[in-house]
C-alpha cells in the first residue's frame, strides 16, 4: 500500500507534477492551494493547511525547480513556504508529513557540484548546494539541520533528496525513505519556520 503525497510545486514545473500524478503508478492527493488563509493566528492558519490539504497525505513531494529558491526575487514563495511549513508542523490529530524533494532536471548542474576534500576529517564529500539560491528555508535547514559534525550523514537529515530521474525509476522507494523519517530520532530536531 502506498503512501498518500501532496505535491508542493510552482506553476512554472506543474508538467513534472502532472508527469507523477497521470503517469506514474503513486497514490497522489492533489489538492493545490490555491488561496490564501485569512488569518493572522499562525497556529489556525498551519491547522487548517493540514486539515483542508495535507490531513489524508503523509509525504510532501516538493518539486525542486528553477524557480523554487528562497532569494529568487521574480517569485511569491508564500505558497510553497507555508504548504513545507504545514508539513513539518506537528499538532492535534495531524502529525507532521515526510518531506522529499525532487531535483527537477534543470537543477542537476546548480545543486550537485561535486566532491571536495574535507580539511577536518581527510575524507571527500559530495557537494550538494541545498541553499537559498536552490530552495526556500523550509527544505534546506532541515535537509542540512545543524550539527557539530564535519558533514551530513542520511540520518542527520530530515528531508530526502533524489534526482527526478532516480524517483521516476522507482518513486516507492523514496517515498518510502520520507515516511519513514517522521518516526527516525531525526523528526524531533526539525523546524518549521527556519
Amino acid at each position: 500500500m502506498g503512501h498518500k503525497c501532496f505535491i508542493s510545486f510552482k506553476t512554472e514545473d506543474s508538467d513534472y507534477k502532472d508527469y507523477i500524478q497521470n503517469d506514474l503508478d503513486v497514490d497522489m492527493i492533489d489538492k493545490s492551494m490555491n488561496e490564501p488563509i485569512d488569518s493572522e493566528d499562525e497556529d489556525y492558519i498551519m491547522r487548517k493547511i493540514r486539515e483542508d490539504y495535507l490531513s489524508e497525505s503523509t509525504v510532501t513531494i516538493f518539486l525542486i525547480g528553477n524557480v523554487s529558491a528562497e532569494n529568487s526575487i521574480f517569485q511569491n514563495q508564500n505558497f510553497i513556504k507555508r504548504e513545507l511549513q504545514a508539513s513539518l508542523y506537528d499538532g492535534q490529530n495531524n502529525t507532521k508529513s515526510g518531506i522529499l524533494g525532487i531535483v527537477l532536471p534543470n537543477m542537476y548542474s546548480s545543486i550537485f557540484a561535486g566532491s571536495y576534500n574535507c580539511s577536518i576529517c581527510n575524507n571527500s564529500h559530495t557537494n550538494v548546494k541545498i541553499n537559498d539560491s536552490t530552495v526556500i528555508k523550509e527544505f534546506s535547514y532541515n535537509y542540512y539541520i545543524p550539527n557539530d559534525k564535519c558533514s551530513w550523514a542520511e540520518e542527520d537529515r530530515y528531508c530526502v533528496l533524489v534526482k527526478w530521474e532516480d524517483f521516476i525509476a522507482n518513486p516507492e522507494i523514496f517515498i518510502n525513505n520520507a515516511f519513514d523519517k517522521r518516526s527516525n530520532d531525526i523528526a524531533n530536531k526539525t523546524k518549521v519556520k527556519p
